[in-house]
């Protein structure tokens, strides 16, 4: 018995080692809370959507304003991650996004069946999102006393994503199906008091600012030459982009499978999302227990596969227990890949350079999503939403497999830059 209880705690302090920075525990318990309400939003969203105009179309169009902005404005923030104190550029961020929560409760109270203005509102939260994913990336290894668990603080950031992604669209879904949306979005306007709360206590250490060049365009022109120059970066980035182009419609189209293919309700919804949620945590603890970077092409490559593979069952479920497994392989394929280009990208960038690499990662996981979703409300339209889900796995495995195709060429050169920092 003592045996196995020494093993037990040994295997809980690794998974949980980033917990011995106190930043760190302060900013995960404080925006795990902000995300339960952030995912009840977006469930409660989707739904309302769709309750009101019926058309999948406006799905894919709503989340298309919700995530066009990051391709266009993430390189900026990029630069300013590079220049200029990014705990107070996250107290900024998050405040606004408060704000933006907060209107759209009003606007859903008091102009029920006026889309145009929620659809308004998800522009100006995406615009927010564009400066606060990159600066919030970045900002992980400042939280960090101990450098060596920035793989473990990336994981668990992963983890308290999906954590709340399994607590609150069920959440939502009861709300929903008893209460209505407003709810919902009242709980995220106010669950981001606690993550400027966490914030506001942390003890941050000056930064050097190694990048003192004004000239935004050159900053963004020199961030850009960065990562395609160096083929591990632009690998995982291509992979990143094409992952997200193609897989988004899963996120955008679930309204559509809930009510129409599996007959369901907002409960439903709920269940399904909920489905990915467990998956990605049961995915995000294999990652979260590594102790080493080395080894995580082949992962991402192979949870790609996953991803793909599952999509294309559940497009033809017609179950709701077989299209609840799908969901939860989904979910381990999903997100096992991207906290593994998360982790490799920020220990294979140059110091100077990460706050513009995560940039050039969010514009590729955030801002190629909007054309995946504008593509898929519209192939949905005119072939159904379950063909389309179906070429959208397909070409998730054609993705994965040209990553895989070039693994050799991206250890070699990720094999210097990790000898150099002293990764085994």
């Amino acid at each position: 018995m003592p045996h196995f209880s020494d093993n037990a705690a040994r295997i809980f302090s690794n998974l949980f080692r980033a917990f011995k920075n106190r930043n760190y525990r302060l900013f995960f318990f404080g925006h795990g809370v902000s995300l339960i309400g952030t995912w009840m939003q977006q469930v409660a969203l989707s739904w309302y959507v769709y309750r009101i105009t019926g058309s999948p179309f406006l799905l894919g169009f709503t989340a298309f304003m919700n995530h066009i902005p990051s391709f266009f404005l993430t390189p900026v923030s990029g630069v300013l991650a590079d220049r200029f104190d990014r705990h107070k550029l996250l107290l900024l961020t998050q405040s606004c996004s408060m704000i933006q929560a907060f209107s759209l409760t009003y606007a859903v109270h008091n102009f029920n069946g006026e889309v145009w203005r929620v659809i308004l509102l998800t522009f100006t939260l995406g615009v927010i999102n564009s400066f606060d994913a990159p600066i919030r990336q970045a900002f992980v290894l400042d939280m960090l006393d101990r450098k060596e668990d920035l793989s473990n603080a990336i994981a668990l950031n992963s983890a308290i994503f999906n954590s709340a992604r399994l607590i609150g669209p069920a959440i939502a879904g009861i709300t929903v199906h008893m209460f209505g949306e407003t709810p919902c979005f009242l709980f995220n306007a106010m669950s981001y008091a606690a993550v400027i709360t966490s914030l506001l206590l942390m003890k941050i250490k000056p930064r050097e600012i190694l990048n003192k060049n004004p000239d935004i365009i050159a900053n963004i022109k020199e961030g850009f030459r960065y990562a395609a120059g160096f083929p591990p970066i632009r690998m995982i980035i291509q992979l990143v982009g094409l992952t997200s182009f193609t897989t988004i419609s899963y996120n955008v189209l679930m309204p559509v499978f809930a009510r129409d293919i599996l007959k369901g309700s907002a409960d439903t919804l709920g269940y399904l999302m909920g489905a990915v949620g467990c998956g990605a945590l049961a995915g995000i603890s294999y990652i979260a227990s590594r102790k080493s970077v080395t080894g995580l092409e082949r992962v991402a490559a192979f949870n790609v596969a996953i991803l793909g593979a599952s999509l294309m069952l559940f497009s033809q479920s017609r179950s709701f227990a077989f299209s609840l497994v799908f969901m939860f392989t989904t979910g381990v394929g999903m997100i096992s890949c991207m906290a593994a280009c998360n982790t490799m990208l920020q220990t294979l960038s140059d110091d100077d350079k990460r706050g513009r690499v995560m940039s050039i990662y969010t514009m590729a996981l955030i801002g190629m999503a909007p054309f995946g979703s504008l593509i898929s409300g519209f192939c949905s339209k005119h072939i159904g939403a379950p063909a389309t889900l179906f070429f959208c796995g397909l070409f998730c495995l054609a993705a994965a497999r040209s990553f895989s195709s070039k693994l050799p060429v991206f250890r070699e050169f990720a094999a210097p830059v990790y000898e150099k920092k002293g990764i085994k």
